[in-house]
């Protein structure tokens, strides 16, 4: 069987989401400053009302105190390999995106030693010594990196199947003092694609990615509170959140449509656009900018579907957690047409974007 007949298909999915949901109102007796440490002069009540406009988020899950991003990794693993019905010590690779590794909630020091991927591995009880487990810290766009590399595994010959997961826990890295800690939430998705020869070419047919650092690689960093009082200097996610906007409703449009084009395929023909869910007013202008590049201006109401009213930003978890909840009919008014091409697309912290064009099976 030669390399170029096979594909990369996903054949299972599964999602790990907190318990504890965590809606607006958390937010109203919280203290909120400016980078320059002065206290915010607009109420509460207007801060979390222009954020939901804004982002659309209602509310977000977080972690129970007793977790760490390696258990959710593990259940949303745990799920995906019985959704695809087979034995985990076939799999090949695991690959687990994420950017803070397992951080305690009293003690936010990262730790990745061993890996989360070694952790999820050693989790699901996998004995065998050729099931090569590791992480890949990316950004946001970390799955859909992973997604990447793993079909190259396959599509070199060196795997059949491979388990990619994307975990982050936002919550315990956020500033709690910083207006930008009411978008980020918990959370873990996870798929399991495999080689299989397809007539019809289905699976991952084309993918594109690339990282700018020369001026924007400080977009999204860690820094100490705004508070000017805070205990200690402990390091919170932070984000120029003006400019990142503007880095992506310039940047992703470009790259999305190279993709496309790379494939030869007209903006018709996506059927559905899973893009990382960072804030809902920046995902619908990526999308009004990408099909004005095509000179379009109609947009089929049901191409994308969002998940951040209810879930927040969750990092790498977004894409993944997005795509099992369309293939288990949980987005009212979404599925997965046989045949339908989809694109798989993200952006964030390097700043880095990327995207894949996948049929479906």
């Amino acid at each position: 069987m030669s390399n170029t007949d096979i594909y990369s298909v996903i054949i299972g999915s599964g999602k790990y989401l907190p318990e504890k949901v965590i809606p607006n109102d958390f937010f109203l007796d919280k203290t909120f400053f400016d980078r320059e440490g002065n206290r915010l002069k607009k109420t509460n009540p207007d801060i979390v009302a222009t954020l939901q406009k804004i982002t659309e988020i209602r509310e977000r899950r977080y972690i129970k105190d007793d977790y760490l991003t390696s258990d959710m990794a593990y259940h949303a693993a745990r799920e995906a390999i019985a959704d695809a019905a087979i034995d985990a010590e076939s799999l090949d690779y695991i690959i687990v995106a994420h950017n803070f590794g397992d951080i305690r909630k009293d003690n936010t020091r990262v730790d990745v030693c061993p890996t989360l991927a070694a952790k999820v591995k050693h989790k699901l009880g996998i004995k065998n010594p050729y099931t090569v487990a590791y992480d890949l810290p990316f950004g946001c766009p970390g799955w859909v990196q992973g997604m990447i590399q793993a079909n190259y595994y396959i599509k070199s010959g060196d795997a059949k199947r491979a388990l990619v997961i994307g975990a982050e826990t936002l919550s315990r890295i956020s500033d709690p003092h910083d207006i930008d800690s009411m978008i980020f939430s918990d959370g873990a998705g996870a798929v399991v694609i495999e080689g299989r020869k397809n007539q019809g070419q289905s699976g991952i047919l084309s993918h594109l990615t690339r990282s700018d650092t020369l001026e924007h690689a400080h977009l999204l960093q860690m820094d100490v509170s705004y508070n000017p009082e805070y205990p200690d200097n402990t390091l919170f996610l932070k984000m120029n959140g003006r400019k990142l906007y503007e880095y992506a409703i310039k940047t992703v449009p470009q790259t999305l449509k190279c993709c496309i084009d790379k494939m030869g395929l007209g903006i018709h023909q996506i059927r559905k656009v899973l893009i990382h869910q960072a804030n809902a007013k920046m995902d619908h202008n990526i999308l009004e900018r990408l099909f004005a590049l095509y000179g379009v201006k109609e947009i089929p109401g049901d191409l994308m579907p969002m998940s951040i009213q209810t879930l927040g930003n969750n990092s790498v978890a977004t894409v993944p957690v997005l795509y099992d909840m369309v293939a288990k009919g949980e987005k009212e008014g979404h599925h997965f047409e046989s045949g339908a091409y989809t694109l798989f697309a993200s952006v964030g912290a390097g700043m880095n974007v990327n995207v894949f064009i996948y049929k479906n099976p």
